[in-house]
C-alpha cells in the first residue's frame, strides 16, 4: 500500500450567490487507479470536521491523501470560511447542489463522500452531475425524499416526535432564523457513543455552527418539504456505500439499510463487521482510521 505526504492548498469556488471554499490536500505521490474524493460534511459542521478529530488525530481527508488520493474537503456555502450572505436562513438543499456542482465541474471525475445531511445533496448531485460522480460513500446518509413520509409543518406535533428513531428524530425550525443547537443536543445526537473522545466533547462542541432552518425542514420533510430524485436506477449505475454506527439514534440499522436497498447499494452495519460502538460522527470518534481503512479497501475494491 503507498502511503506518502501530501501538501495543503485551498481555493474558491461554487457560484457567485453560493461560493464554496474548499481544503485541497495534493499526495505528493498521486496514486492514478484512485479517484479523487469530495468530502462533503452535514448540517450544523464545517469541512473540519474531515481534517482534523477533536482530540487532535488526523483526519479522513488526511487518511485519504496519505494513501495516494487527492482530497477536496468543502465548507457548505454560509458555513466555515464559505461565506454568508444576509439570506443565509433561506439556504436550501437545491442552493448547496447547484454550487457545489460548479465544484465538482472544477475537479472532475471524483468520487463523492457525503455525511447525514449531506446524503439528499450527494443523491441529487449524482443526477444532476453523473458524468462527473463515479461513487457515493455515504456515512449515516440522509435519503432521498422519496423514502420519506411528509411531516406536518407543525411545531407541537414534531416536538412529540423528537425522540421517535422511526420517524428520525426531527426537529422543527423556525424558518424565519438561524437554528443553533446547545450542549444537550450535541451529547444526545453525535458524542453519545463510547467511541467519542469524552476529553474532548467541549473543544468539539465548539466547532459546531449555526444552521438554515429550510436545510433541516428539507431533511426532516416537514411540510413535505426535501430533496427528492427523478432517476433512482441511473443513481444505482455507479457504485454506493453506506456506512452506519451501531449507536445512531438517527440512524438504526433498518432506516439506513432501507436507503442501501433503494440504490442498489453496498451496506456496511459496523457491528457486522466486528466494529462496535460507533454513534453518528465516525470520522471523529476514537476508531475513524479504522472506518476509513474500511471505506479506502471499498473504493480499491471498486475500481475507484
Amino acid at each position: 500500500m503507498q502511503e506518502d505526504g501530501f501538501s495543503q492548498s485551498s481555493l474558491y469556488s461554487g457560484n457567485a450567490t453560493h461560493p464554496i471554499y474548499a481544503d485541497v490536500l495534493t499526495p505528493f505521490r498521486p496514486d492514478p487507479e484512485r479517484l479523487p474524493i469530495l468530502l462533503i460534511h452535514g448540517a450544523f459542521h464545517t469541512g473540519t470536521a474531515y481534517l482534523t478529530t477533536p482530540d487532535g488525530r488526523a483526519g479522513w481527508a488526511p487518511f485519504f491523501a496519505s494513501r495516494g488520493r487527492r482530497s477536496y474537503v468543502m465548507d457548505w456555502p454560509g458555513h466555515g470560511r464559505s461565506p454568508a450572505g444576509p439570506e443565509f436562513h433561506r439556504l436550501s438543499g437545491e442552493d448547496i447542489v447547484r454550487s457545489a456542482g460548479k465544484l465538482i465541474e472544477e475537479i472532475g471525475p471524483c468520487v463523492l463522500l457525503a455525511h447525514s445531511a449531506a446524503g439528499p445533496i450527494a443523491w441529487q448531485l449524482a443526477e444532476s452531475h453523473s458524468a462527473y460522480v463515479k461513487g457515493i460513500i455515504g456515512v449515516a446518509p440522509g435519503g432521498p425524499a422519496n423514502l420519506q413520509p411528509a411531516l406536518p409543518d407543525d411545531p407541537e406535533a414534531i416536538a412529540a416526535l423528537r425522540y421517535d428513531q422511526e420517524a428520525g428524530c426531527p426537529i422543527y425550525s423556525d424558518p424565519s432564523r438561524v437554528f443553533y443547537v446547545g450542549a444537550d443536543f450535541i451529547r444526545d445526537y453525535w458524542a453519545n457513543s463510547p467511541r467519542f473522545p469524552a476529553v474532548a466533547v467541549d473543544r468539539y462542541a465548539r466547532s459546531i455552527v449555526g444552521e438554515s432552518p429550510r436545510i433541516l425542514n428539507e431533511r426532516f420533510r416537514i411540510g413535505g418539504a426535501g430533496l427528492a430524485v427523478e432517476h433512482p436506477a441511473e443513481i444505482a449505475a455507479r457504485p454506493i456505500l453506506i456506512v452506519t454506527g451501531e449507536l445512531d439514534p438517527r440512524h438504526p440499522k433498518e432506516a439506513d439499510e432501507r436507503i442501501a436497498h433503494y440504490f442498489g447499494a453496498d451496506f456496511y452495519f459496523l457491528p457486522d463487521r466486528g466494529i462496535a460502538g460507533n454513534g453518528h460522527m465516525l470520522m471523529l470518534e476514537d476508531n475513524s482510521d479504522q472506518i476509513a481503512e474500511l471505506i479506502e479497501a471499498w473504493m480499491s475494491d471498486q475500481g475507484i
